[in-house]
């Protein structure tokens, strides 16, 4: 798997409607952008304990689902272009299904790991304006996912993610999501399997924990 990126993004911490600091709205970045440990340096989120390195360094969003969106819930004026959704890699052809817990890309000369999906939150329909968001997208599987940085590097819009290690092959982010934040039961068997990954995150074996009852907080 190899795609073209479309834009890197990033932003500052600044309040939405009803004055809540967040760093949800993001902008494209010009030029070669570094990548590290903590992702990018220009890039800021609020909320450190949902939200940030290490494992949840970078942040990509389908591009596609700008569109799914728009045709769910109109025009949606906050979805201005790349970096709206909180997204640091705005990349188009690929999907949920299509990448796995463990995967290993280069992005441009950086190595990442994807670690888990995006857990969908209030934060998103408060940023865009519209309630029944985040609803819609845990019932489609929609999240996005993230990543942590091994290799630090560079990257410019127009270069290349290159899959270069399939992770836990069995284990799409649909599939992680939707087992661990969707509606459906799912067995404790499933839920054990995806925690003992070697490659998930810290952050999504802990709300597997909270799923399992096993007190995690």
């Amino acid at each position: 798997m190899k795609v073209a990126i479309d834009a890197i993004c990033a932003g500052g911490i600044a309040p939405m409607p009803r004055g809540k600091p967040s760093g949800i709205a993001k902008q494209p970045l010009e030029g070669s952008i570094a990548i590290g440990s903590r992702g990018i340096a220009a890039d800021e989120q609020a909320d450190r304990r949902h939200h940030g390195y290490p494992a949840m360094a970078l942040h990509q969003f389908p591009r596609a689902h700008y569109d799914w969106l728009r045709v769910r819930f109109g025009s949606l004026p906050r979805l201005a272009g790349p970096g709206s959704m909180g997204e640091n890699l705005s990349v188009g052809m690929i999907d949920e299904a299509q990448v796995h817990i463990g995967d290993r890309f280069r992005l441009g000369s950086a190595l990442i790991e994807l670690t888990q999906p995006r857990q969908p939150c209030a934060t998103i329909e408060r940023h865009l304006g519209t309630k029944g968001i985040v609803a819609a997208m845990v019932e489609a599987g929609i999240s996005g996912w993230f990543y942590r940085v091994l290799e630090g590097g560079s990257a410019s819009a127009g270069d290349n993610l290159e899959r270069i290690e399939t992770g836990s092959a069995q284990w799409p982010v649909r599939r992680a999501f939707l087992a661990v934040y969707g509606k459906n039961k799912v067995s404790r068997s499933e839920l054990e399997e995806l925690r003992s990954l070697p490659r998930v995150s810290d952050r999504l074996v802990r709300d597997i924990d909270k799923r399992l009852g096993l007190g995690a907080s």
